[in-house]
């Protein structure tokens, strides 16, 4: 063997190897990217071996095609609780790992799923640094007030007019305060609708790409949903939640186009289906959903209902069984639906209900299913999670139903269209749930005629119904005439307006308040305080009559018996009502999306005075600002009522300084102007006279020697002083 005088290694370790490392690195990640690693499964005897991978096979599997599945075991046979598992693609790694990372297999165990890939990384001495280092925590930025309009200090309402793809938003003002106020710099613009979320906090435009959501002062863009081509969109209650619909198949980019791939929030999961519903704070999908035939031949929206708490939403599956889902895991309830043969139609109680054993409120909802061969209609009302039927109702001779919940969830209106003896005409019956008392009574209410609108009055117990008698009211058209093959005309509708009786603070039962015979009306409008109540005949194209009625007319008078009509209007074209969120204005509008007669909108006040009118051409909506629940508690709501004159004394007072602040800006405007054209004069004038040219007021002067006088005049209409504490 050779000898060596020194170390040939000697000074090895100070050789700089960098570029050489760079030059022949590796990603770790290069051919391992379809590969997992489960742990925490449970170790189990050899025995249990096969019904294990079973059941994991079977879990994984719905993510994705698995190519290769491996769970080490020791020598006895028994498994060392981890897997290591194969699928066909990276993609489908990724969703294994996002849907059962930390998912509960059963009570004592809980997977842990990683990709192998991270193992390589992380899984050696030194790859991980062991000292901490703090991070860098950027500055914090204060976000816009979402609900800044709420703080307005003439309590004002907001709406949104749209003229073809250009949305503006205006502050409403009060009467007699001139033209709206511009809330926004600039339009924003949609490409078909635009719509609030349902306590304002949200503007949603549509888009070819998806849907935008804007708030704030300066309107800026919240959040993105890219869903292509949105055909209509739907919040849950408390706008944690959007679901957007689009009749054209969700699609992923092609596999070769990398970039687009990792923007697209979607999986193959999603592929070909049509439903998204979306988390609103993260604008991140959280699950999708097919189109059902009965959704396309329908044409029901919203397809999904939620529960006032946003924890639940269901769709029914016609004539088969209810599927109800959990928020915002987004699975099913108890993993099945609710089988109920024939089902129709449901609707969730718009606010929570107290049952009775209940120790709080619970959430519930009411279904219908028509009858079948062996069974006969039915209304049920279900307490929501545990699927329990709290009341059911057999109904028979029926041609179909509508449900309508009272805002409060204090009572259920199920308005059941029945079949006369002959099966020749039908007739209504209103059948109410008082779910507020003992065992839930129904109280029936017979009518003689169809009731073809129902509305309750918002936060009250009185309702309203637009009805007609199935008769026709003449004979059938001649077979000469051009009017021949159609059905006879019907006579007039019929409105009724209902209350409930109260003696000695019991409730009673609904008794009729006032009939109005042969009334052209089809369609209620409550103002969202209760009291006020528009009535119309909205018809396709031609002059609309509303009409105003007041249900405490007379506030001495406490009895029910206080209804009163305070005023009938005409809107030529009207197409759409609708009342701003303090009951106090009511808006019109003809739009260019049914027909190009007279389009634009019309402002009203609850006693139908006209307060502003504006023709638009490409008129499409006008939309008021919702507002959501007042956070005052009653007691502070009852001390506000108490000083209610002091406040309107202010109030009054700033309405004032407003209008004659309006009167300053015009009366400004005008010296401007006349300031304006006293100075173009003498400049003309003056170009006059060093052209030679003699003015014709001076002309005039010398020949008939006589003086003009000009004199302007300022009038003030009147003046008032008033001294202010």
């Amino acid at each position: 063997m050779p000898e060596f005088s020194e170390d040939i290694y000697a000074g090895e370790e100070d050789i700089d190897f960098s570029d050489l490392e760079k030059q022949y690195e590796t990603n770790p990640e290069f051919g391992l990217e379809q590969f997992i690693v489960i742990d925490g499964a449970p170790a189990v005897p050899a025995k249990k071996v096969e019904a294990l991978t079973r059941v994991l096979k079977k879990m994984f599997g719905s993510v994705g095609k698995v190519e290769s599945f491996y769970m080490p075991t020791n020598e006895d046979g028994s498994t060392k609780g981890y897997i290591f598992l194969e699928y066909a693609d990276g993609e489908q790694a990724n969703e294994a790992i996002k849907q059962y990372h930390h998912k509960k297999l059963d009570v004592k165990h809980t997977l842990l799923v990683n990709k192998l890939a991270d193992v390589e990384r992380y899984g050696f001495s030194g790859a991980v640094a062991t000292e901490y280092v703090e991070p860098e925590i950027p500055e914090f930025t204060p976000r816009e007030h979402l609900r800044n309009w709420l703080t307005d200090p003439s309590g004002r309402d907001q709406f949104l007019v749209q003229k073809g793809k250009a949305v503006e938003i205006y502050w409403n003002k009060k009467p007699g305060g001139g033209q709206p106020e511009l809330a926004m710099e600039h339009p924003v613009n949609t490409q078909t609708f635009t719509r609030w979320s349902p306590k304002g906090t949200f503007l949603c435009t549509f888009h070819l790409e998806g849907v935008q959501v804007r708030g704030g002062p300066n309107w800026n863009v919240l959040g993105q949903f890219p869903h292509r081509k949105p055909e209509a969109i739907d919040f849950s209650p408390n706008e944690k939640f959007l679901v957007t619909i689009s009749k054209e198949p969700i699609m992923l980019p092609p596999a070769d186009h990398a970039e687009e791939r990792a923007r697209c929030p979607f999986t193959e999961r999603d592929e070909g289906n049509s439903i998204v519903v979306w988390d609103v704070k993260t604008a991140l999908p959280l699950r999708t959903f097919p189109l059902q035939a009965a959704d396309t031949q329908k044409k029901s929206w919203p397809i999904f209902k939620w529960s006032s708490d946003d924890r639940y939403f269901a769709r029914a599956i016609p004539g088969e069984s209810l599927a109800i889902y959990e928020a915002p895991g987004m699975g099913l309830l108890d993993k099945k639906s609710v089988k109920i043969p024939g089902i129709s139609d449901f609707e969730f109680a718009p606010a929570p209900v107290q049952l009775e054993g209940k120790k709080e409120p619970t959430q519930v909802l009411c279904f219908w299913s028509p009858e079948l061969a062996n069974q006969t209609a039915r209304v049920s009302i279900m307490e929501v999670p545990s699927k329990e039927i709290v009341r059911s109702r057999n109904l028979f001779n029926v041609a179909g139903c509508r449900l309508h919940w009272q805002d409060q969830a204090r009572f259920l209106c199920v308005k059941v269209d029945r079949h006369t003896k002959t099966k020749k005409s039908t007739y209504t019956n209103l059948e109410f749930f008082r779910l507020q008392e003992k065992a839930i009574p129904v109280e029936v209410l017979e009518l003689k005629e169809t009731v073809m609108n129902f509305a309750w009055e918002p936060k009250g117990d009185r309702f309203a119904i637009v009805s007609r008698a199935d008769t026709p009211a003449g004979p059938a058209p001649p077979a000469h005439s051009p009017a021949a093959g159609q059905p006879a005309p019907a006579g007039k509708p019929n409105l009724s307006f209902y209350a409930l009786e109260r003696a000695k603070g019991l409730l009673g039962k609904w008794r009729l308040l006032k009939n109005v015979e042969k009334k052209t009306a089809n369609s209620l409008f409550w103002s969202p305080r209760g009291r006020f109540l528009v009535t119309a005949n909205i018809i396709p194209s031609g002059q609309v009559e509303m009409d105003f009625w007041d249900f405490d007319h007379d506030v001495s008078n406490n009895t029910e018996d206080n209804l009163a009509h305070i005023g009938s209007v005409e809107h030529y074209g009207m197409t759409d009502v609708q009342w701003d969120p303090s009951g106090r204005f009511v808006a019109t509008y003809s739009s260019s999306w049914r027909h190009k007669i007279q389009n634009g909108y019309k402002i009203w006040d609850f006693r139908g005075s006209n307060l502003l009118e504006e023709d638009a051409d490409h008129f499409g909506c006008l939309i008021w600002r919702p507002r959501p629940e007042s956070l005052l508690s009653k007691d502070q709501k009852k001390k506000i009522r108490k000083d209610l004159k002091s406040f309107s004394r202010k109030f009054d007072e700033d309405d004032a300084m407003e209008a004659s602040e309006a009167n300053r800006e015009l009366i400004m405007r005008r010296r401007a102007a006349l300031a304006e054209w006293r100075e173009w004069r003498e400049q003309m004038e003056k170009k006059l006279s060093d052209a030679g040219i003699v003015p014709e007021s001076q002309k005039i002067t010398e020949g008939e020697g006589d003086d003009i006088i000009e004199e302007i005049t300022e009038e003030v209409l009147e003046e008032k002083e008033e001294e202010l504490d």
